[in-house]
């Protein structure tokens, strides 16, 4: 079967800026973006640039809202304590003078799975609410967790597609919904997470079969996309995911890549995870697109479905994917699940999204300052696929 995103609207730079203008110049549109409150910078470049246009009367917006999600249980050094904070009122500051601004809070790490679980659900149960009389939906993930953007970007396309196998699918009743984000790859490499909780998260939806005996004898493939300074996180979700010894790895690298060495600087970096103690034939190896999403989702969707075919005469599979990668290759990540979730009723193979949450980050807040990242946009859903149709 074709893939899902077959045909796709995807914009860097000033492609963006293009693409905005398209949607919402001259044109009555009742948008809501959703950000992150964290010490990310860049979330405050993907609004400001938004709303340079907005404020000059260009986008003629009705009742525009701002969803600012605030999330707690990380530790923090004092300087990205502050960072975050500026951040907040920064984005307040931005959006008030134009709409109305909407916080909610997540508390993301703790001893208990199921209040972060609970907490995630809440969160996407929220944004659906309030998704009734709009027209626009812009999710930035500039400075949300892993967790929390892959949470709410398929519970969204799970609310308004419910059927991908569908005719016009993705016209999704006309919504448009943006993914955004201002993209640096190397900034996201230069932000380490330490100290992964010992209590894994499975995005909702996403639970890979691990609570249901049937499947208990299922063989594993376990799909890893790597990054750097990730391999404890890598640690934790093999040593407490389900992923039995004899479990099929297939770890995702970054090709092509900005910097051509990055795949092979990760493989060095991983060389006793993956080689010393598991030893993986490099044939396992999956490569995906690092700067263009709809590329890495095609595949690892492409890759989830050989497994999938390739296992169904043993009774079934359990796929997994932990993505610790960039920004643009978690996003690929989550398209490729959502589009392979096996649909109500089918019970022959499952599909996980296992994670250990960091419960602390460390960032240089000279390096984020100093970063000149790129904002791209990936349109999902709505009137450019009705056009396509």
């Amino acid at each position: 079967m074709s893939p899902l995103w077959e045909r796709y609207v995807f914009r860097r730079g000033l492609g963006v800026v293009e693409l905005w203008d398209a949607l919402f110049r001259e044109r009555k549109r009742r948008p809501l973006l959703v950000a992150g409150c964290g010490f990310d910078v860049r979330v405050r470049a993907v609004l400001e640039r938004f709303l340079e246009s907005a404020r000059v009367g260009k986008y003629p917006l009705e009742d525009p809202a701002l969803l600012l999600i605030e999330y707690s249980g990380y530790e923090l050094e004092a300087p990205l304590q502050r960072q975050t904070e500026e951040n907040c009122s920064t984005l307040r500051a931005l959006f008030e003078p134009i709409g109305q601004v909407i916080t909610i809070s997540l508390q993301l790490t703790g001893d208990e799975e199921h209040r972060t679980l609970q907490s995630l659900r809440e969160a996407s149960q929220a944004l659906n609410t309030q998704l009734a009389g709009r027209s626009d939906v812009l999710i930035d993930v500039s400075s949300l967790p892993r967790v929390v953007y892959l949470a709410l970007m398929t519970g969204v396309l799970g609310h308004i597609v419910p059927d991908v196998t569908a005719a016009g699918a993705l016209v999704a009743g006309g919504l448009n919904l943006q993914i955004v984000v201002a993209e640096d790859a190397t900034l996201d490499a230069s932000i380490h997470s330490e100290d992964p909780s010992e209590n894994l998260i499975t995005i909702p939806g996403f639970g890979g079969g691990s609570n249901v005996e049937s499947m208990s004898d299922w063989p594993v493939v376990w799909f890893p996309m790597l990054g750097e300074g990730r391999a404890s996180q890598f640690e934790k979700v093999r040593q407490h995911a389900p992923i039995p010894p004899d479990a099929e790895i297939c770890p995702v690298l970054p090709h092509p890549s900005c910097n051509p060495r990055r795949g092979d600087m990760l493989l060095l970096e991983y060389r006793r995870q993956l080689f010393d103690v598991h030893a993986i034939p490099t044939t396992n190896i999956v490569y995906a697109h690092e700067s263009n999403p709809f590329e890495a989702y095609r595949q690892l969707r492409n890759t989830l479905g050989h497994y999938q075919r390739s296992l169904e005469p043993l009774g079934g599979s359990r796929l997994l994917v932990t993505p610790l990668a960039s920004k643009l290759m978690t996003v690929a990540s989550g398209l490729a699940c959502f589009e392979m979730r096996p649909p109500a009723g089918r019970d022959d193979y499952a599909l996980g999204i296992p994670y250990a949450v960091p419960t602390r980050y460390i960032a240089s807040t000279e390096a984020l300052q100093a970063a000149r990242p790129e904002i791209c946009a990936f349109l999902l859903t709505g009137e450019a696929y009705a056009l396509q149709s």
